[in-house]
């Protein structure tokens, strides 16, 4: 599963949302993959940050705590 999603304030930029499995080797843990990319190649992000499934609930509690 992946999700796209406009960078506010940029012409192209996007934010780019995907699953991976196993993204460090087998065994290794699902994360969420969260990256922005300013010219819009949501393949090739400039920034990245993986997120293990077991911290997904708690990073969107804080961030809609604060929003």
């Amino acid at each position: 599963m992946s999700k796209i999603i406009p960078l506010s304030g940029t012409k192209n930029g996007v934010i780019s949302v995907k699953k991976i499995e196993e993204p460090y080797g087998t065994g290794s843990g699902t994360v969420a993959s969260i990256g922005i990319s300013l010219s819009g190649d949501a393949e090739s992000p400039e920034w990245k940050v993986h997120i293990p499934f077991g911290n997904v609930d708690d990073v969107i509690k804080a961030l809609s705590e604060i929003k």
